[in-house]
C-alpha cells in the first residue's frame, strides 16, 4: 500500500481544500488519470495519477478545507498488491520542503536584525520562518519558549499555533518591534451589535490577501507616481488593428496595448524592472507583467511573460485566456506566481485615477483609470481629447522618484503615439 499526500501545489502551499474527487474506493486508476481537484488560495487543480493500481480507501472526504500539505489523502495498492511507487503527489511536498530547509542561511544583515532577533533557550541562534515570526509577534509569543519542528528545528507556522493555544511566555516588546498590533475586538464592542448583519466567512484566498497586503503596506515604504496620457491616437489604432484581426477572432483591448507599452518601458528603463532582495537589487532580463484579475471572493494577477516579445494580438489572446481561466481558477501555479511588474485596470468601472497596492517582490504596480474627454490646452488653444490617468506606486527600496519618472517618460509616448509599439 501507498498513502497519496496532500500535494504541495505551490512553493508557499501549507493547506488546501479538497474540493472534489474523481474517485473512490475500488476503483483502479492508470497514469495520468485525473483523480481529485485541490483548491489552493488562488486557484483549483487537478491532481493526476502517477501510478498505477487501485484506490482501497478515501481518508479525506470531499469537501475538506484546511487540509495540510503531506497529509495522507488515499491510499493506493498496485495490481500485484505490493507498494506501489512513491507518487508525485507525495514526492511535490518534499520537493516543497527542501528550499525550506535552506532558508535560516539567508539572513537579513546583522545591523538591521540584531537588535530584535530572538535567542533560543541556551543562547544559540534562533530558527523561524518569516511567517512563525510574524504570527508570533502578532500573538505575543516567545519563539525562545517554542520547540521547533520544522527542517532542521526549524519554527514554523503550526508551531506558534500550537504555543498559543498551549499558552506561551508572553514576548518581550523588543521581539515585536516594528510590528504594530492593537485588540481585536468584534463588532459588537465597536457599537455594531449581532444581527444587524450577515458574516461571509473568510475563505483561503480573503486570508491570502489580507495577510500579503497588509505585509505590502506595513513593510514596503511606497510612493505613487501620477501622469495623463491622451488616447485619440491608441483609439484609432486599436480600430483599424481590430479590423484586420476580426477574420482571426482576436479582439485587442486598451488593457493589451497598456501591457505592451508597460513590457517595453521596463526594457527602455530596466532599473523599474526590479525587486528588493535582502542580498541586492535584482534586474529583471525580462518583463513579466502581471494583470489584475477579479475573481468570486478575491483577486489573483496572472502573468504575460515576457510581454516585450510579444506581438498585440498575442497579448491579447493570452490575457483573454488567463483571465478566462483565473476566474474559473483553473490556473497553474506558475501562471500566477512571480511577475517582475503589475497593471491593474479599473477603467471599465469608470474610476478616474486611484493607487495600487505593491504586489511583492515587484518593484511598482501601475494603477490605470478610465479613459474621458477631458478639456486640454494645446499650443496655447483649448481643445478636447481622451485622456487617461495613470498612477505608479513604487517600491522605494527599489525605484526612486527619478526613476519611476523615467520610466513613465517611456510609456506616455508608446501610448500616444502607438504606431511606435507596432514598429
Amino acid at each position: 500500500m501507498t498513502d497519496i499526500l496532500m500535494p504541495a501545489l505551490s512553493p508557499t502551499m501549507e493547506e488546501g481544500v479538497l474540493a472534489k474527487w474523481h474517485v473512490k474506493a475500488g476503483d483502479v486508476v492508470k497514469a495520468g488519470d485525473v483523480i481529485a481537484e485541490i483548491e489552493t488560495d488562488k486557484a483549483t487543480m487537478e491532481v493526476e495519477a502517477v501510478d498505477e493500481g487501485e484506490i482501497t480507501e478515501i481518508l479525506v472526504a470531499e469537501g475538506s478545507e484546511g487540509v495540510k500539505v503531506n497529509t495522507p489523502i488515499a491510499r493506493l495498492k498496485d495490481e500485484g498488491g505490493a507498494a506501489a511507487p512513491a507518487s508525485k503527489a507525495a514526492e511535490a511536498p518534499k520537493a516543497a520542503e527542501a528550499p525550506k530547509a535552506e532558508a535560516p542561511k539567508a539572513e537579513a544583515p546583522k545591523a538591521a536584525a540584531a537588535p530584535a532577533a530572538p535567542k533560543a533557550a541556551d543562547g544559540g541562534r534562533l530558527f523561524a520562518s518569516p511567517l512563525a515570526r510574524r504570527l508570533a509577534a502578532q500573538a505575543g509569543v516567545d519563539l525562545s519558549s517554542i520547540k521547533g519542528t520544522g527542517p532542521h528545528g526549524r519554527i514554523v507556522k503550526r508551531d506558534v499555533e500550537s504555543a498559543g493555544k498551549g499558552g506561551a511566555k508572553p514576548a518581550p516588546a523588543a521581539a515585536a518591534a516594528g510590528i504594530p498590533s492593537r485588540p481585536v475586538q468584534s463588532l459588537a464592542q465597536m457599537g455594531i451589535p449581532d444581527g444587524t448583519y450577515d458574516l461571509i466567512p473568510l475563505d483561503g484566498m480573503r486570508k491570502a490577501i489580507a495577510r500579503r497586503m497588509v505585509e505590502s503596506v506595513q513593510q514596503i515604504p511606497h510612493f505613487p507616481l501620477f501622469i495623463d496620457v491622451e488616447l485619440d491616437a491608441l483609439l484609432a489604432a486599436r480600430a483599424k488593428v481590430n479590423a484586420l484581426l476580426e477574420k482571426d477572432g482576436v479582439k485587442v483591448s486598451v488593457n493589451d496595448f497598456v501591457i505592451k507599452a508597460a513590457a517595453m518601458a521596463l526594457k527602455a528603463v530596466p532599473e523599474a524592472n526590479a525587486s528588493y532582495t535582502p542580498e541586492g537589487i535584482a534586474i529583471h532580463h525580462n518583463a513579466d507583467v502581471a494583470m489584475a484579475v477579479a475573481i468570486d471572493g478575491g483577486l489573483i494577477t496572472p502573468i504575460i511573460r515576457k510581454a516585450e516579445t510579444k506581438s498585440l494580438s498575442q497579448i491579447a489572446t493570452e490575457s483573454k485566456d488567463l483571465a478566462k481561466r483565473a476566474r474559473d481558477r483553473k490556473l497553474k501555479p506558475e501562471e500566477f506566481q512571480g511577475g517582475t511588474f503589475s497593471v491593474s485596470n479599473l477603467g471599465m468601472f469608470g474610476i478616474k485615477s486611484f493607487s495600487s497596492i505593491i504586489n511583492e517582490p515587484q518593484g511598482a504596480i501601475m494603477s490605470v483609470g478610465a479613459g474621458e474627454q477631458r478639456p486640454v490646452v494645446k499650443n496655447g488653444q483649448l481643445t478636447i481629447a481622451t485622456v487617461m490617468t495613470v498612477t505608479m506606486t513604487c517600491d522605494h527600496r527599489v525605484v526612486d522618484g527619478a526613476t519611476g519618472a523615467r520610466f513613465l517618460q517611456a510609456f506616455k509616448p508608446l501610448i500616444e503615439d502607438p504606431v511606435t509599439m507596432l514598429a
